[in-house]
């Protein structure tokens, strides 16, 4: 059932995580723009986590896997927001050496989506017990 609201919230986590990673910057560090293809940990993570949007897109069969991605996605997304708070904290604070971005926040756009889309799985899975139990 390609056609239900989880796809759009999935789709959504994949062009986040596979395609705004090289529009958004992650911070400018004394005049260098850095990007998530710049760092090899953030670079990984988003595309891992496009990666699981897809398989969960594509394994709509399964909902109790489609939720359990999901959950592993969002996971991932925490641990990429923690990597980013990190690194933020280590930049500097002045405003002619470092300069925090966007990026940073993608994760947190990511996980808002995932959050959507596991509610939308467990709606459907519901709804398929219900059913289920009136036979």
């Amino acid at each position: 059932m390609l056609q239900r609201i989880q796809t759009l919230y999935l789709l959504v986590v994949v062009a986040i995580s596979s395609g705004l990673i090289f529009v958004c910057n992650l911070w400018t560090y004394e005049d260098v723009v850095v990007y998530a293809k710049d760092e090899y940990i953030a670079f990984g993570a988003f595309l891992l986590s496009a990666v699981l949007a897809l398989i969960s897109i594509f394994s709509f069969k399964n909902r109790q896997f489609q939720f359990v991605l999901g959950r592993l996605n969002i996971v991932l997304n925490l641990i990429l927001l923690g990597f980013f708070v990190y690194q933020s904290l280590n930049l500097s604070g002045e405003t002619t050496v470092s300069e925090k971005g966007i990026g940073m926040f993608l994760p947190i756009v990511s996980i808002v989506f995932l959050v959507l889309a596991n509610k939308a799985i467990k709606k459907d899975e519901d709804l398929v017990k219900s059913v289920d139990r009136l036979r």
